[in-house]
């Protein structure tokens, strides 16, 4: 006997044929999203007001998508996308120990922004006073618009603006966004890679397409280039270690089969021997370079250096004989200090200072090193670090080292040399203000 469908089975099962028929819906208008839109596997969940993500499924409540459908669907429209975009933004994963409250309103305004200035017709509305005064704030700021951004520009608002701000953008729900303890575990961090792989998806097929054009474009991509910048900065600075032989046996490559066949075959006499020395990735030496221009100094380059020291202080990063040269520059190189072990380090950030003010150069620390190599006093670095806001003069000729450049904010990625590697910093991480 043929098994009766329940009103409740009937009810997910339409609820699910809403979402697929919005999915293609936004498809006609957003052809590049494709990846991103279909990178969801449809699941209910219990009281539910709207959707909601984890970056692997996206959540409903039959009633109230039944309903919405019905009387707005356009809205319907829009909050798929602007769960699909928190993904392809990775807001997800970039908490960081933030005042939750206040980062997810800044994430939702953010990808609230991004939807309105596409103007596509699936998803287009009237915007209210309270929304456009509030992106024409965001855009006099001259730097692009980003979680990060909105977060910093949130943080200068009074609670009843705050409070009227979480009404107006309401969209979806975040309740299954990973919580920071959970943010190593596997499931999260596949997750967060499967939705790396779409996000270059996605920027490729826009620039396949020819869809860069317009504003609502760019802002589009500017945020899908904040996303991509903002990796760890620990797994950046370990791009600079470099392949070094260290004594201690490599297990990896020691053949068990035949070293044991020559103990048999000549008694104690091994046919081959394990290799006492193993490629390992350690730092040896670099260089770090603070720009101390007046827009990055005080606390702020303080909790860079602290950040930094860390991660050297972690016994797998560096070798034993190491040296990390540490100069502060603005139009001139103000000091260099010099550390070649944990201890001296450590005592380097007791009683450091920050020194300069001026304007912002960044040729003399590239002469200044190169100058101490031809005269004998130092060797090229690994390595160099240049902590600053970009907003300088570039050296036009590529070092014989590698280099990167840790911004504070957006940057013009155009001015920057093509040589550098370049790294969008999260200032909130650096400042501490959760």
């Amino acid at each position: 006997m043929a098994h009766k469908q329940t009103q409740t089975e009937w009810e997910e099962e339409m609820s699910k044929k809403i979402l697929t028929f919005v999915r293609h819906e936004l498809y006609l208008d957003l052809r590049f999203m494709e990846p991103a839109l279909s990178a969801f596997a449809y699941r209910r969940a219990d009281g539910l007001l709207t959707l909601a993500s984890n970056g692997v499924c996206l959540f409903f409540s039959e009633e109230p998508t039944l309903r919405i459908f019905e009387k707005n669907s356009r809205f319907l429209n829009r909050v798929y996308l602007h769960s699909a975009l928190h993904c392809l933004f990775r807001h997800l994963w970039q908490t960081g120990g933030r005042n939750l409250s206040l980062f997810y309103l800044a994430c939702d305004i953010a990808v609230e922004f991004t939807i309105d200035s596409l103007e596509k017709e699936s998803v287009k509305r009237a915007l209210s006073w309270l929304r456009l005064d509030v992106y024409n704030s965001l855009k006099s700021q001259n730097t692009a618009v980003s979680a990060a951004t909105v977060y910093r520009f949130l943080q200068t608002c009074s609670q009843e603006k705050i409070e009227a701000l979480k009404k107006e953008f309401y969209t979806d729900d975040h309740r299954f966004w990973p919580k920071e303890n959970e943010m190593q575990t596997p499931c999260v961090i596949e997750a967060r890679k499967n939705w790396d792989k779409i996000a270059r998806q996605t920027s490729l097929e826009k620039k396949r397409k020819g869809e860069d054009a317009g504003d609502g474009e760019k802002v589009f991509s500017a945020q899908i280039r904040a996303g991509a910048q903002r990796r760890s900065y620990r797994k950046f600075l370990r791009k600079f270690a470099v392949l070094l032989e260290e004594t201690q046996l490599d297990l990896d490559e020691f053949d068990l089969g035949s070293y044991s066949y020559g103990l048999r075959l000549y008694g104690n006499l091994p046919f081959v021997e394990p290799l006492e020395t193993k490629e390992t990735h350690k730092i040896r030496e670099f260089v770090v370079v603070i720009d101390t221009s007046d827009s990055t100094s005080g606390a702020l380059v303080e909790g860079f250096l602290k950040e930094t020291y860390s991660i050297l202080t972690e016994s797998h990063s560096f070798s034993g004989r190491f040296t990390i040269r540490i100069l502060q520059c603005d139009d001139k190189v103000r000091t260099d200090d010099t550390v070649h072990n944990q201890k001296e380090l450590a005592q380097w950030m007791e009683t450091m200072q920050i020194t300069g003010g001026g304007g912002t150069n960044f040729c003399p620390a590239f002469a200044y090193i190169n100058e101490l190599a031809a005269k004998g006093a130092g060797r090229l670095p690994d390595g160099l670090l240049y902590f600053t806001d970009g907003k300088g003069i570039y050296p036009k000729t590529k070092p014989k080292y590698r280099t990167a450049f840790l911004y504070l904010d957006e940057y013009d990625d155009a001015a920057a040399p093509p040589w550098a590697m370049r790294l969008k910093l999260n200032m909130e991480e650096f400042l501490n203000e959760h």
